[in-house]
């Protein structure tokens, strides 16, 4: 007999808005120093985690390898950042350009959704539209013919009640500021039904769960003497998600 899951199986995974630059061409990277131009007004922060990648082909050779790292600055105004390999660490530098891009383009983007530890609840909902392809003049018999119908676009929601704490620096907090954060690319909701965790690691292959970007639409806030302050966080998908809700070994 299956087991039936309760909520104490679930979890609310989130990538920041605003982190997530995908079109980063040879000379936005330092000849020499730190400072790459990933541009402004994006959502990164201070110890983000965050991966370089570069284009196949792409020839790295003194400068700035690819790979996972933290972001050590970041400054909205200018849209300079700098890397470094540990948090709180030293900036890595370069003594060169990367080359070969030809087309493509190198990125910078938050490593993986993390778990935003305060959240009450989610809800997610998908729906399709339906076209109405009924034609007239058909012949009318002892009962009513019915309509006929074609489906449409799909669409989506979603929401999220989120427990507000004093720490100012949690993934709690930083959805709820990111309402407002203007460029959104990157903002990716991981809403885990059944959560597996293997040697203190959560397993995707044996975890259910549905993997969605997302817009922020709004965030409504509630203080009442009687509960925990909360704020409800609604969503809608940016592109389509991806189901996993197969259990595999």
């Amino acid at each position: 007999m299956a087991t039936v899951l309760s909520g104490t199986s679930g979890a609310f995974y989130y990538s920041p808005a605003g982190t997530s630059v995908t079109t980063l061409v040879a000379s936005a990277f330092p000849a020499s120093a730190s400072n790459i131009t990933v541009g402004t007004n994006l959502g990164f922060q201070v110890n983000d985690p965050v991966t370089l990648a570069y284009p196949a082909g792409a020839t790295v050779t003194n400068a700035i390898p690819a790979g996972p790292y933290f972001v050590k600055t970041y400054v909205a105004s200018t849209g300079i950042m700098t890397l470094s390999s540990t948090a709180g660490g030293t900036a890595v530098t370069a003594t060169a350009l990367p080359s070969g891009f030809g087309a493509d383009f190198a990125s910078i983007a938050y490593t993986a959704p993390a778990a935003v530890a305060s959240v009450r609840d989610w809800t997610f909902e998908i729906t399709r539209s339906e076209i109405d392809v009924t034609t007239i003049g058909q012949t009318v018999g002892a009962t009513a013919p019915f309509k006929s119908y074609i489906t449409g676009f799909a669409d989506g929601s979603g929401s999220a009640t989120i427990y507000t704490t004093d720490d100012d620096t949690s993934l709690a907090s930083r959805i709820v500021s990111d309402v407002l954060q203007a460029q959104q690319v990157g903002a990716t909701a991981k809403l885990y039904i059944d959560r597996v965790f293997v040697s203190g690691t959560v397993d995707d292959t044996q975890s259910r769960f549905i993997s969605v970007p997302i817009i922020l639409t709004s965030a409504s806030l509630s203080v009442d003497p009687d509960n925990g302050q909360s704020v409800s966080v609604n969503f809608r998908p940016s592109a389509a998600p991806t189901f996993d809700l197969s259990k595999s070994v």
